[in-house]
């Protein structure tokens, strides 16, 4: 596979997560929960952008997004089973619980937000076959009235 940036998508009826990788696919610069419509504008402008490889969760939805993105770039299907509790996981691994949250035990934990663009790296971390850090920069944007 050329070497370039490549996205994760964790695919839904009502949102997708969306993660796109830096070029050598060491860390995410940019980390998506959006409407479906939304999700395929920005996967749209990364394919202008020099986009090489889409990861695509084979849960639900996929098929359909199969279909309209590989007509322009390799779409590589992964295993999303088990991938919602372990993007739980991953969540507190990434942003650390604060204040009250952290005396609550790890079971008890809940994100405070949507964690589909966790579920998205964590596909993309199936496939690349090591972990993607974040930094302070990583822009999270979520679906309006979230």
């Amino acid at each position: 596979m050329n070497a370039g940036p490549v996205a994760g998508l964790d695919p839904g009826r009502s949102k997708c997560g969306l993660v796109l990788t830096d070029p050598q696919r060491r860390r995410v610069v940019t980390a998506l929960v959006l409407p479906p419509e939304q999700a395929g504008e920005a996967l749209e402008q990364w394919i202008g952008a020099g986009l090489v490889a889409v990861v695509l969760g084979n849960g639900t939805g996929s098929a359909a997004w199969r279909h309209r993105l590989e007509a322009h770039l390799p779409v590589l299907l992964v295993d999303e089973g088990g991938s919602t509790l372990a993007a739980r996981q991953r969540f507190f691994q990434l942003e650390p619980p604060r204040g009250w949250r952290r005396v609550l035990p790890r079971g008890l934990r809940l994100p405070p937000r949507d964690i589909d663009d966790v579920v998205a790296q964590l596909l993309l971390e199936r496939w690349l076959g090591h972990p993607l850090s974040r930094d302070g920069t990583t822009r999270l944007r979520t679906m309006p009235g979230r």
